[in-house]
């Protein structure tokens, strides 16, 4: 349950509509949680490409000269 690309509300309606309202707010703070960590986990990887590649800019530098070193 979960692991899959398209999860949707559809994909856990069929445990919210028959479980207790507190047992409803357990699921969807586990959904919350798992979002955090995956968003963590992308927001340490965005930094490490950006200091090993650098950032925007630093690309936006090589291409133009890239481009000018072109005959």
């Amino acid at each position: 349950m979960g692991h899959g690309t398209d999860v949707t509300y559809a994909t856990y309606r069929r445990f919210i509509k028959s479980r207790p309202a507190e047992t409803v707010a357990n699921i969807i703070i586990c959904i919350i949680h798992q979002a955090n960590y995956l968003l963590d986990r992308q927001l340490r990887r965005l930094e490490q490409d950006c200091l090993e590649k650098g950032g925007l800019r630093e690309a936006m530098t090589r291409a133009r000269l890239e481009v000018r070193r072109r005959p």
